[in-house]
């Protein structure tokens, strides 16, 4: 049985002129020590789908249909109280921007020790503190470091900071919002390192989300590509990289350089992405798809079987 199964989330914000369909009808699921890679361009709803799953969505976001189901347990019908003890000790959420995570005025050591003390009352605070410099030198940061402040740590020792506390009280599923903004190169690859061994050693059940493919393409197991609130291919990393079928793939395919083979022109998607409010009829995609045709207007396309590899993809092309 999946660690998460996830099965028609709709998230929408209200606003004054309407509701923002942000995620639209998403079903996936997620084994034990396995990695869900998620892409997309800013703006298409992977962060809220992140929220949704913790019911963590900011004022005016509400969860309008659809079902969550972790470890057996339906995270809809849980209490404010219920779902807090999953939070953590179920599912951990590295946010996106470690450097806004963490909080500036409080040691690095203190937080962690926060996490565990706030879900593990009984826990004293040698263990705690102990917990602490374990799992800093896990993500490959001295232990003595845990006396440090924010501020005394580079961006790639906070992201892993960050990854250390989230993994506090041993989760079972942990998500990574963007795990490689604002690091450079080197320090990256650290990272994706880290997280890939990470889910062997702890036999993690994983999603990352990411606008970049080349990060997804290393440490995931099945990837998802998102566009306008919904998945429009979702398969085998594997299969997805070695044969894209939706449009919007290719396109974001042919936008990252390869470092192998002949040199070619990199390509764009070209548009913008549509507005949530009122999104296009028919496929999401076809104002910006070059092989739109008249029932790409008018009838939404489903996730079915298609290509060699028999991944998942919604489009026409494929009948």
């Amino acid at each position: 049985m999946p660690v998460l199964d996830v099965e028609g989330l709709r998230t929408y914000y209200t606003t004054l002129r309407g509701d923002v369909k942000a995620v639209d009808g998403i079903s996936f699921n997620v084994e034990k020590g396995e990695a869900l890679g998620i892409a997309g361009e800013s703006g298409c709803g992977k962060t809220t789908l992140a929220l949704s799953l913790l019911r963590l969505l900011p004022s005016g976001g509400k969860i309008v249909a659809g079902t969550v189901v972790f470890d057996g347990t339906s995270l809809g019908s849980l209490t404010d109280e219920g779902i807090r003890k999953i939070r953590w000790k179920g599912i951990s959420l590295v946010f996106q921007g470690a450097m806004n995570a963490l909080n500036p005025v409080f040691k690095i050591g203190d937080q962690i020790v926060e996490a565990v003390k706030t879900h593990e009352p009984r826990t004293s605070n040698r263990e705690a503190w102990k917990r602490a410099g374990d799992l800093l030198e896990l993500v490959g940061i001295e232990r003595g470091r845990a006396t440090n402040y924010p501020h005394e740590f580079s961006g790639g020792m906070k992201q892993r900071a960050l990854i250390a506390m989230a993994l506090a009280l041993n989760p079972q599923m942990l998500i990574a919002d963007e795990p490689g903004t604002a690091l450079d190169v080197i320090v990256q690859a650290q990272v994706l390192k880290l997280m890939r061994e990470l889910k062997s050693k702890l036999d993690l059940g994983m999603i990352l989300i990411s606008h970049d493919l080349s990060i997804l393409a290393e440490t995931s197991d099945k990837l998802a590509i998102m566009y306008a609130g919904k998945f429009v291919e979702y398969g085998d990393v594997k299969e997805v990289f070695h044969e894209p079928l939706h449009p919007y793939t290719k396109g974001l395919l042919g936008a990252f350089p390869r470092i192998q083979g002949a040199k070619q022109k990199l390509l764009s998607v070209p548009g913008s992405p549509p507005d949530l409010l009122s999104p296009p009829t028919g496929c999401r995609f076809h104002p910006r798809c070059p092989y739109a045709m008249e029932i790409c207007k008018q009838e939404e396309p489903l996730l079915k079987k298609a290509g060699s590899g028999q991944h998942d993809v919604a489009c026409w092309l494929y009948k």
